[in-house]
């Protein structure tokens, strides 16, 4: 496709798709001061947005160094999604002593409600996922399985690695597999998405991916997804607290076994998507909300509310999925880039606080 051709393909989709930021945002003037090499860099970038006009940021980044090369179209971009407009500055605090969040305080009904929070990371010296090759993606699983076994030996965060790259000496079958994908542990074929296959995440499907798993099933780690890594902790009981010392102490742990991570002053973690950037996290809790839902059947007003306490809303299963039939949907606070990781877990508690409110309101 030359230069012309994409120009007028990108400005097509800023017409038909004014969600899609790539094209919201690219500037030709400042594409064509670019060098031929570093143009095609920026092609690779932008591809799955080009190609996919319904994404909602169209473009992943491939090294961690882009975000700096780029910045005058991905700077906007993620100005735009994450709703900045002054100066850029990460903060990190795990201190969870100072605020008590425990949704059993709010009402005893919200004891048993199922809790995950998660975080991205990619590891400084290899290729962000989509310019990985097959080797890359090989090499970092074996150095990740290293840094597992040596996690394996603590007693909270004792498990097991979990392959499935063809070959392995932790290879499980596709019955384990699509065991652990029902469970909600394992992520689902890559090379079914569209965006990550333009984009060349899913590529050299399944080779270099996998899961640790604590024997408490409570502590997970993706690895060679949309990121190079992808740690979770779960808990069902409601004290939001206990789930983000665990998954800090996991973090800091892996931290400590594995090469630096790729971090930035700016921009916090650094993600493959630049709706990761920040914090790099995503906390949710499931809440069964059936009167705001009108029984599971509509989520737009309750989505709509949400929206308006910085919450997104979606089914429990999944993005684009509905309410259960009990009105059981997923909450997690929207913001990631300059908030911390104690603004995140109070914007939950709070959220669900309010959420709750109006559903108790309405019955």
């Amino acid at each position: 496709m030359t230069n012309a051709d994409l120009f007028d393909r990108i400005k097509i989709i800023e017409s038909s798709h004014p969600d899609n930021l790539m094209a919201r945002h690219f500037d030709p003037g400042y594409f064509q001061t670019l060098s031929a090499p570093v143009q095609t860099r920026l092609r690779k970038i932008i591809a799955s947005g080009v190609e996919n006009p319904d994404s909602s940021m169209g473009a992943y980044a491939m090294d961690p160094a882009d975000y700096d090369t780029f910045a005058p179209l991905l700077d906007p971009m993620i100005r735009d999604f994450h709703r900045i407009n002054g100066a850029i500055k990460q903060p990190h605090d795990w201190n969870t002593s100072a605020h008590s969040c425990d949704l059993g305080a709010i009402d005893p009904r919200l004891k048993d409600v199922s809790m995950r929070g998660r975080v991205a990371r990619n590891v400084a010296s290899f290729p962000l996922p989509g310019a990985m090759t097959k080797q890359h993606r090989i090499d970092f699983e074996t150095r990740a399985a290293a840094a597992f076994s040596q996690l394996a030996q603590n007693p909270d965060f004792g498990g097991q690695y979990l392959s499935i790259t063809p070959g392995s000496p932790n290879e499980i079958d596709a019955t384990e597999y699509n065991k652990r994908v029902a469970a909600h542990q394992m992520f689902k074929d890559m090379s079914n998405d569209r965006y990550l296959n333009v984009a060349g995440i899913s590529a050299d499907w399944p080779h270099g991916r996998g899961m640790y798993v604590s024997d408490k099933q409570d502590f997970l780690v993706w690895v060679g997804e949309e990121d190079h890594l992808r740690i979770m902790a779960m808990q069902t009981g409601g004290n939001l607290n206990a789930l983000f010392d665990r998954l800090h102490a996991g973090l800091t742990i892996l931290e400590n076994l594995l090469p630096p991570f790729a971090m930035s002053d700016k921009y916090g973690a650094i993600a493959s998507c630049p709706s990761n950037l920040g914090a790099g996290m995503r906390a949710s809790l499931h809440m069964k909300l059936p009167d705001a839902t009108k029984g599971g059947t509509d989520i737009a007003n309750l989505t709509a509310h949400a929206k308006t306490l910085g919450l997104a809303v979606r089914g429990a299963g999944g993005e684009h999925s509905d309410a259960g039939s009990d009105g059981l949907v997923d909450i997690s606070p929207s913001a990631r880039l300059g908030v911390s990781e104690m603004e995140i877990m109070r914007r939950l508690y709070d959220g669900a606080a309010a959420l709750w409110a109006l559903e108790t309101k309405t019955t």
